[in-house]
């Protein structure tokens, strides 16, 4: 079957039909988005840090950074849910430990808290737990959503139509617009390695990462008039795909400096 490319409008009306369909909660940026992170992270590991990572993986025969990049969603708990997010005030994007983060149940304090044992010489089973976790949380707190306002719930109660069907705008983040476009994952990461990265891109805490999404949250036109419309979404498709290449370079470089 030849791959549709570009704005067409049949592969955006499937892309809905499935992101209306799917649990808001449930796959945070989709699959496919932790693993086009995973894998641009992958292709940015030191030497020293992929011999690590791959001695860990041994742990579990056939895995990949790619397909343990959604073991924390299909592990989460009730005890684990908060661990995905962090929920700002509308007045600050400026990250408040006690404020937004209460008793360390929030997706930057879960970072750090993970990036310390698998840095650690602990057992390795626990280390690689926490590259798990790693795997797929430095991903969370690049969707903007994730590190949205606390009174609609990171956009979860936003509600919104989006090709004559309803959905909400956490949604339209978790699976809409990265499934539009109607590609591979390595067509993406090919893509994506393309990409020119801010400056220090690579070097920002969890907290800092939060809060610039917090300031995307924030942007002009981020929140729509209730209708995802085409200029919704060129607008921010390409504010999503830089998300996903920086949450991959940033990855690979707490990897790096950690293992």
């Amino acid at each position: 079957m030849e791959k549709q490319s570009g704005w067409r409008v049949p592969s955006l009306v499937w892309a809905w039909l499935f992101a209306v369909c799917v649990p808001v909660q449930a796959l945070a940026w989709g699959a496919q988005g932790h693993q086009v992170i995973a894998t641009l992270a992958q292709a940015q590991l030191s030497v020293k840090a992929k011999a690590e990572v791959n001695r860990l993986l041994a742990l579990e025969p056939g895995e990949t950074l790619a397909t343990i990049s959604t073991w924390a969603d299909e592990h989460r708990n009730p005890a684990s849910a908060k661990w995905h997010y962090v929920n700002f005030p509308r007045e600050s994007c400026t990250f408040d430990a006690q404020r937004d983060c209460p008793d360390g149940k929030c997706v930057v304090a879960v970072i750090e808290k993970q990036l310390a044992i698998l840095g650690g010489h602990g057992p390795d089973d626990k280390r690689l737990t926490a590259l798990k976790y790693l795997m797929h949380l430095v991903g969370d707190v690049h969707q903007p959503l994730h590190a949205g306002y606390r009174d609609d719930k990171g956009g979860n109660t936003y509600q919104l139509r989006a090709f004559m069907r309803g959905s909400n705008l956490h949604a339209v983040w978790d699976t809409g617009l990265i499934r539009q476009r109607n590609e591979e994952t390595a067509d993406r990461v090919t893509r994506l390695q393309r990409m020119t990265l801010p400056p220090r891109t690579k070097y920002l805490s969890p907290a800092e990462a939060a809060e610039e999404s917090c300031r995307i949250v924030r942007m002009p036109g981020f929140y729509p008039d209730r209708l995802v419309d085409m200029d919704y979404i060129k607008q921010f498709v390409p504010v999503m795909e830089m998300r996903l290449a920086m949450a991959g370079a940033r990855l690979a470089s707490l990897l790096n400096s950690t293992l």
